[in-house]
Formats: structure tokens, sequence, C-alpha cells
């Protein structure tokens, strides 16, 4: 048994911290608003996280500092620097280990499948916030101030989970509607299951020698987003699925009004090609089986009734 703190209560932060818990580890899970789930062995605290001082404070006695808060993309570029950095810091301070969760926007523009030792060449503005910030963390880890580790997915599915398939195409097939896509419906593209994101984490901070780089999630089979929205209908005894490609017109529009969606152009490149995660170097080493597609998709529709 030991004590974990967890930063975040949305999606990956609750299941990672449910799953310290039901295992038998106590957890610090701090929010701004000191929310998050109940448990018996879950404490939950309201604390800035971009206040390195009282981070480093309330990760006292820790082993690992689980950084999983996530910000809208508008707020990108402004508020990651100071989480991530005040991360580091506590970790520097408490002597506590530093799990990030991150993505695939640092990868950029990829050929084939995208794996860890692919190089880091962000070609957007999101991507380059995260992939600087992970090489801050690394460096730090280099020079013996810290221990760190990156754990990287996909689009997510899962309860809570919030994607541009998850809020388009989604909620339009399971309510028998036809969707819209912002890409590209019939290219391969991965899907990464939340609860295998929390199982991945917990796996790396079990491992002395995971330290000092990136693990990919195991993810399943990519999928294009017509065979999921088809998958959606079927689970949600819907009607058979239709879904189109978004005009850009459309998007460009829809972002004049919608911050999202403006900010969702720039990866754009991610729906228009095929997508897929090799998440092989964290499926040999720690024997995780991903979540199949069926079962997050179920999931997905589960919480959002």
């Amino acid at each position: 048994m030991s004590l974990h703190v967890v930063i975040g209560a949305g999606p990956v932060g609750t299941a990672t911290a449910l799953l310290l818990a039901e295992r038998g580890d106590d957890v610090r899970l701090l929010t701004r608003s000191g929310s998050g789930p109940d448990h018996a062995r879950i404490t939950r605290r309201a604390v800035d996280a971009t206040d390195a001082a009282a981070l480093a404070e309330h990760s006292a006695g820790a082993t690992v500092i689980h950084q999983c808060a996530g910000l809208p993309y508008n707020r990108w570029a402004t508020g990651f620097p100071p989480l991530i950095r005040a991360a580091i810091r506590a970790a520097e301070t408490s002597g506590a280990a530093l799990l990030t969760v991150g993505n695939l926007y640092g990868y950029g523009e990829f050929e084939g499948s995208v794996t860890e030792s692919t190089a880091l060449q962000p070609t957007s503005a999101k991507g380059r916030v995260r992939s600087s910030l992970w090489t801050e963390a690394l460096t730090a880890h280099e020079a013996g101030r810290i221990r760190t580790a990156e754990v990287r997915g996909s689009d997510y599915l899962g309860a809570g989970a919030n994607s541009t398939f998850t809020a388009t195409v989604l909620p339009a097939v399971a309510a028998g509607k036809a969707a819209l896509y912002p890409g590209d419906p019939d290219v391969p593209h991965s899907w990464t299951s939340i609860e295998d994101v929390a199982r991945t984490l917990l796996a790396v901070a079990d491992d002395d020698s995971s330290w000092g780089r990136a693990w990919h999630v195991p993810t399943p089979p990519p999928m294009s987003v017509r065979a999921l929205a088809e998958l959606t209908a079927k689970l949600a005894d819907a009607k058979p699925a239709q879904v189109k490609r978004m005009p850009s017109a459309l998007l460009w529009a829809a972002g004049l009004v919608n911050a999202d969606a403006r900010e969702i152009r720039e990866l754009r490149y991610q729906f228009d090609r095929p997508f897929v995660v090799d998440s092989t170097a964290a499926r040999d080493r720690f024997g995780i089986e991903p979540t199949s597609t069926e079962d997050a998709v179920r999931a997905t529709l589960v919480a959002r009734r």
C-alpha cells in the first residue's frame, strides 16, 4: 500500500483514482474545487495545481504524482505550461515520481503507425505546447532531479470521453440522426479506452525500470469513424448510422461561434488520413490487453444516459 497523488478529476483522473483506491492504495485527489469520486481511500482536496509550493505540500509522502488534469482546447497554450511546470517542481521538491497523461499531437503528421520512438515534430500549436513540456520534464529526469514518464493515448472512448467523435458523431447516431464528421469517415483511426489509460498509469508507476520515456496506452486495432458509428448505432439500438463528411466551409463557419470548432482546425490532419497508434511496447512490457472497442463504446453510451 502506498500514497498516490492524482491531479484532476476528469474522466482519466477519476478512473485512475478509483483503480488505485480499489487495489488498496491511498489517494489524494487534487482539484481546484475539491470534487471527485467518493471512496474510503480517496481524500479530496481543493488545490490550485499551478501553485508549485501548494502542490509540493500536498504531494509530501507520495510515491507518484499522476498529472491527469485536462484543459479546454482554447486554454492549452496558456494553461498547460504552469500546470506541468508546477508538477515538475512538486516532484523535485517532494521526491515523488511524476507521471503525465499526454497524447499524440506532438508527433505531428506521420505515415503508417506511430510508435514511442517516432520523432516529435509537432505541426500544431497544441502539439508544440505538449511536446516542449515533455522535453522539460525529460530534461529534469535526465539531470537526476526527478523521475518521470508520460502515458499517451489516441482519441478517447469510455465514461466521460470527450473527443471529436463523442462530441459530433456519437450523440447524433445514438439519437437516430445523421451525423457530420470534420474529416474522412473511412480512414482507419485508433481509439483508446479511458480505463486503459488508467491501467497503464498504474503499470508504469509500479515498474521501477519504466521511467524516463513515453508509453503508448494499449489500444485495439484501428476502426474508421463510419464503422465506429455503425457499432454505436447497434449498441444504442438506434437507426442505421448515417455519417457524412463535414464541408470545410461549415467547419470554418462553426469556428466563428464555437471555440472548440475553431481550435480543431489545426488538428484536422488527424481526421483526413490514417491515424494509428502502435502500442506494442506497453502491451509486451506490462501485459495489458486493451479494452475492446465495443466495450469502450458501450461504456461511453452508458455514462451519457
